[in-house]
């Protein structure tokens, strides 16, 4: 709610920008034709992410994950980071944060471990993971048409260095920090003995239900043939999503192909809350408003800070710019605020370092963040945004130059 009510008030201020001439109709008009594909594509790919999972998909993973950790907290862990950056990289940060979160806490309840160090490696991974293919982060696709659209394959041939260099300093951090926590063992309880209580549904609005409570709404465990399909359309989806298609057009198909099985198997799942409304009214205010900004030369007054030529040194500083932003405002306005100012592939790389995986230390950096904190508080989990903000302060820096370190040397 709180989101829509932001989105309302943005999309009134630049509805009185425009009617007052402060931003042309033929701006608006360009705009929406360039953004209009990339909310779509949200639309339809949230869409199909909240169906997969009431279908079971991640309940599935979730009861896997215990068991594929051999009884070791270190491989858990890995698999969890391993998971978090596929799930980014294909899926988005903000189903990372929204579908993952429970799923890695209730993992970590079933097992006696501590909460925290899998639920920064999530929220962490949401953020720094989401650097390498146009999908991973609307700020991506943003980039993507400013480069021509170029195809994800040239986009990851770009940004492959950088996001790997983005992920592993969170991970060093988390293993330093939390070694002891890491080193620990938990009993091994086999798969097919994890009892369906254990099993953690998350359901279209990101609610949270036990077995039990699934039980007692009429809602089966498991589907098979609905968990089949849904696996079905996710695996033919994913390598098309990257095969330089315009991305809307495969994830409309197949959240249509999803809602139409749900029709027959499932009906009562779909509704219009599927649809991320509020996220869709945020963005749209958010662009107009921004646009605006930028029509009254705020790029410029970035100029100073954002530095200039596709040097370290200027890459750098673009790239601290965009976190700086990023933290102060929000990733999506900071990298919308700078764009401007990056004329090359290699600026517009260097942005999104810093928009992408520099958004570490307060809670409305990125929307991922503020997402998965919800879901925390949801769980009953508490995590201090000072003591959030404290680590992020120390590897926010870290990440974004070991990022631009990489794209430098990949690019030589």
């Amino acid at each position: 709610m709180r989101l829509a009510i932001m989105g309302a008030v943005l999309l009134a201020v630049g509805g009185l920008a425009v009617s007052t001439g402060l931003l042309p109709l033929s701006d608006v008009t360009v705009l929406v034709e360039r953004v209009a594909p990339i909310l779509l594509f949200v639309a339809s790919m949230t869409v199909v992410t909240e169906l997969a999972s009431e279908a079971g998909i991640f309940r599935w993973v979730a009861r896997r994950f215990r068991h594929w950790g051999r009884g070791r907290h270190v491989l858990l862990w890995l698999i969890v980071a391993g998971f978090a950056a596929v799930c980014t990289v294909f899926l988005s940060l903000d189903t990372t944060a929204v579908l993952l979160t429970p799923v890695v806490v209730s993992v970590a309840r079933q097992a006696g471990l501590p909460a925290l160090p899998l639920a920064l490696t999530t929220v962490w991974m949401a953020n720094t993971a989401s650097l390498l293919l146009p999908i991973s982060n609307l700020t991506n696709l943003l980039a993507q048409n400013s480069m021509g659209g170029i195809s994800p394959a040239r986009f990851a041939a770009m940004m492959w260095a950088p996001a790997i260099a983005a992920a592993v300093v969170p991970l060093l951090f988390i293993g330093l920090v939390f070694r002891a926590d890491v080193r620990k063992r938990y009993n091994r309880i086999p798969v097919t003995r994890l009892r369906h209580e254990e099993a953690v549904s998350v359901g279209p609005a990101g609610s949270l239900a036990s077995g039990g409570q699934l039980a007692a709404s009429g809602l089966p465990a498991t589907d098979r043939a609905l968990l089949g399909a849904s696996s079905a359309v996710l695996v033919i989806l994913l390598p098309v999503l990257v095969s330089g298609v315009p991305v809307w057009i495969p994830s409309t198909a197949a959240a249509a192909v999803l809602i139409a099985i749900f029709a027959v198997r499932r009906r009562r799942a779909l509704s219009f809350s599927l649809v991320p409304w509020s996220l869709l009214l945020f963005a749209s205010g958010l662009f107009l408003v921004m646009e605006t900004v930028r029509h009254l030369g705020g790029p410029a007054a970035l100029g100073q800070l954002a530095g200039r030529g596709n040097g370290f040194a200027g890459l750098l500083q673009l790239a601290a710019t965009g976190a700086l932003s990023a933290n102060l405002l929000n990733n999506l306005p900071a990298y919308l605020l700078a764009e401007p100012l990056a004329a090359t592939p290699q600026r517009l790389a260097a942005l999104l370092i810093g928009a992408n995986a520099g958004p570490l230390i307060t809670p409305g950096a990125s929307l991922a963040t503020l997402l998965w904190h919800d879901r925390l508080i949801r769980m009953n989990v508490l995590i201090s945004w000072r003591g959030y903000a404290l680590f992020g302060l120390i590897v926010a820096p870290l990440t974004v130059l070991a990022a631009v370190t990489a794209l430098v040397l990949a690019h030589v």
